[in-house]
């Protein structure tokens, strides 16, 4: 996988909200790179929703350098960064590796009528098996939600109707719509400036994207 950090010039708002646009990517039209837009429609935010500093993560729970972010990286950032109040983080599903990876989607958004999406989300790559492997089945969605505390009544109804197949495929799009096409990639943002970063990036990037923003 190819890895790079893209500083993306930025077009600030005035009031309320603001607008970014990507320089190298003309085609995205800026007016839907607002933080309501980039934020809204995702995970419930991670931290404090007034942190100066938003993480988009756009992942995919049977990818291979999301599973190594979240064992990793994202475990120093959620304590230097988010439990301190600097950083917020939201995630968007951007699933790559076929209808398993939709489907642990949904279970996710499940967990959130619950209550519990972050605690859901965390248990699915606590047991990350592969890519395509098999590993993500109703089975072992249901095992996530016992460890979590979930209702499975709740639980399995909300899968059965398929709630939050639309979410899923509307969030999808929305990625492609910006871009995204790998996993991990990230949109990290203030009211100023968004910089890209694209792939499992060391720490550092992080941090000195930090800096810059």
């Amino acid at each position: 996988m190819k890895i790079y950090l893209l500083i993306i010039p930025v077009i600030i708002g005035i009031i309320v909200g603001f607008s970014l646009t990507f320089f190298s990517e003309p085609q995205t039209d800026s007016k839907i790179l607002t933080a309501s837009n980039l934020i809204d429609n995702g995970s419930p935010i991670l931290g404090n929703s007034n942190a100066e500093i938003t993480i988009l993560e756009w992942g995919d729970y049977q990818c291979t350098f999301c599973y190594k972010f979240h064992q990793n990286t994202l475990d120093v950032i959620n304590e230097e960064f988010i439990k301190t109040g600097k950083v917020k983080l939201v995630f968007k599903d951007f699933p790559l590796n076929g209808p398993d990876s939709f489907l642990a989607a949904e279970a996710s958004y499940c967990a959130e009528d619950q209550g519990k999406y972050w605690q859901y989300h965390d248990e699915l790559y606590k047991n990350w098996g592969g890519e395509r492997t098999g590993w993500i089945t109703r089975e072992s969605l249901d095992k996530f939600a016992s460890t979590v505390n979930l209702d499975l009544i709740e639980f399995n109804t909300c899968l059965d109707d398929k709630k939050y197949q639309d979410k899923v495929n509307i969030i999808h799009e929305f990625g492609k719509e910006l871009g995204i096409d790998a996993t991990p990639s990230f949109l990290v943002f203030n009211d100023q400036k968004i910089i890209k970063i694209r792939g499992n990036q060391p720490l550092e990037v992080f941090l000195k994207t930090f800096d810059e923003l």
